[in-house]
């Protein structure tokens, strides 16, 4: 793959964002570009990614937009512009360290063989944060485990997992502009459909680490409307059109 870019959504990230710009521009990793989603962020993100913009010319990229509008939008935007500008490789990932840099080249070594590679929290050697309560460890296994895999019927360990490497080509298949689903659920559609439409699916696991600055997204409420949107996503893509071989997860 001899273009990567990595796509970051962001919202009030400014105290994470350059530590983690200067973290993969560390990696051995050539041709590896960045562009950043920004949401309007309150906290100055979208004026510090400009000047990440200036330092790092025709590697540091930012579509800036006017508003909160969601993660799902943001990926979709995000990698639809990557694929017009190139990318063979395209890494979805967070910007506040719980996806650690230091898993991107491992990503990238799976891609020739698979279409997808997911940083996986519960594969064997995937780990979560051991400052997580019981009860968070409870919902996040429970999510991923038996709801998802129950009314989906996927079988990828982490279907929630937000650190993933795909080929371009394999966006192209999905078809992003049939992905409706916004907020953190998104993770969960796009698996999905690249579990029906045959892709070949690589699972590797990473420590999932609590964000180092600032406040996570993901609350009571946010884990609710992600879970009763499960059976949305089985109705809107029943159509026989999506049956096809199983994907290989490994």
């Amino acid at each position: 793959m001899s273009k990567t870019i990595i796509v970051i959504p962001t919202y009030n990230e400014a105290e994470n964002l350059p530590a983690i710009t200067a973290a993969l521009f560390a990696l051995p990793v050539p041709e590896l570009e960045i562009l950043i989603v920004d949401d309007a962020s309150p906290d100055g993100t979208g004026a510090l990614a400009d000047q990440l913009a200036r330092q790092y010319p025709a590697r540091f990229h930012v579509i800036h937009r006017p508003g909160k509008q969601g993660l799902g939008t943001a990926y979709r935007q995000g990698f639809t512009w990557a694929i017009q500008h190139g990318a063979q490789a395209i890494i979805q990932m967070d910007a506040d360290f719980s996806h650690s840099p230091e898993y991107v080249p491992q990503l990238l070594a799976h891609l020739p063989e698979y279409d997808v590679v997911v940083g996986s929290r519960y594969v064997r050697g995937g780990r979560l944060d051991e400052r997580w309560s019981w009860w968070r460890r409870f919902l996040s296994w429970w999510a991923n485990s038996v709801w998802v895999h129950l009314v989906l019927g996927t079988r990828t360990q982490d279907a929630t997992a937000g650190f993933k490497c795909w080929q371009a080509s394999a966006l192209g298949k999905i078809g992003l502009q049939r992905i409706n689903s916004n907020g953190y659920i998104f993770q969960v559609e796009m698996c999905y459909l690249a579990e029906k439409l045959g892709l070949r699916i690589k699972e590797i696991p990473i420590t999932f680490i609590d964000r180092r600055y600032g406040r996570s997204k993901m609350d009571a409420r946010v884990q609710i409307e992600a879970a009763l949107r499960v059976f949305e996503i089985r109705r809107r893509h029943a159509s026989p059109v999506f049956d096809q071989p199983g994907s290989d997860v490994k």
